[in-house]
């Protein structure tokens, strides 16, 4: 299922719109558009899907989507319904990532800004102390004018960025972000395996790229990762199937090849361990 290009036309004496939605439903299209996402749940149910992410949503809900990450909130059955009364409210806020201007990215205060912008190509929940005061300053932000607007808008973004609660909604398998930890040798790991994964990597091989024996690079990624290699390596090869399975131009079978997997029945054990169901369910969850 191709995602859709939506264009949003931008007030010409504003540098980012707000708005809140109060909807029968939310626009039931799978899309994605240059602007960040910024949203507040207010009153809805559903269905949220975020680049390989498919996953409930439920009023309280905070999140940032990235710049053209495929997305689409999909409310329950129930609101479909000819006499439903029920109502689809959020508070959102979209901005692309030069909305201050290009240079200003570049200054060293925009360090813990310009990190979060890399990281929404996951899209983010956030889940700490931030999502507590999100409604009131997000409406602050829509009711403010000129300079004032703006600096809410600045100020907030500076509030995410330093939240630590958080999880990442899609895989980095879906995205391939650039990623950068401080060590050059998990980069160099990281950039092999989003280059390799689609055939077979021994252990060997990835531990060299380290400079390490195989025993030394295990401990070594689990220690910057909090995860095994194998797991890592899994999660990309499933996010990469993801979005070939919604792209909907090969059959399961050639895409788990194309993903890494050496046979079918691993791709599927894989796929529902790392989903929770299987590949069938998955493109069967987008295509309705």
């Amino acid at each position: 299922m191709k995602a859709k290009l939506l264009e949003r036309r931008k007030p010409f004496d504003k540098s980012f719109t707000s708005a809140i939605h109060n909807y029968p439903h939310f626009l039931n299209i799978w899309h994605y558009h240059p602007e960040f996402e910024l949203v507040m749940m207010l009153k809805s149910t559903g269905t949220r899907f975020v680049g390989d992410s498919i996953q409930p949503f439920s009023p309280g809900e905070l999140v940032l989507i990235g710049e053209n990450v495929p997305h689409m909130w999909q409310n329950d059955k129930s609101y479909f319904e000819r006499n439903s009364v029920l109502t689809a409210e959020s508070i959102t806020i979209h901005f692309r990532k030069d909305f201050g201007g290009e240079v200003l990215l570049d200054i060293p205060e925009m360090i813990q800004i310009k990190g979060l912008f890399e990281r929404a190509a996951q899209g983010i929940a956030f889940q700490g102390v931030v999502k507590e005061t999100a409604i009131e300053k997000m409406l602050a932000i829509h009711h403010a004018e000129g300079f004032s607007r703006w600096i809410g808008l600045m100020e907030f973004l500076q509030e995410l960025a330093e939240e630590v609660d958080f999880k990442y909604l899609s895989s980095r398998g879906f995205q391939h972000p650039k990623e950068k930890n401080g060590d050059s040798r998990i980069d160099k790991v990281y950039s092999f395996t989003f280059n390799n994964f689609h055939r077979n990597i021994t252990l060997e091989e990835v531990a060299d790229i380290a400079n390490l024996n195989p025993t030394a690079f295990c401990r070594f990624f689990k220690k910057n990762t909090k995860k095994n290699y194998s797991k890592f390596l899994n999660e990309i090869r499933i996010g990469y199937a993801c979005k070939r399975l919604l792209e909907e131009k090969m059959n399961i079978s050639e895409i788990g090849y194309e993903s890494g997997f050496n046979n079918l029945s691993n791709f599927n054990r894989q796929f529902k361990s790392s989903r929770g169901i299987s590949p069938t369910e998955y493109l069967s969850k987008h295509q309705k």
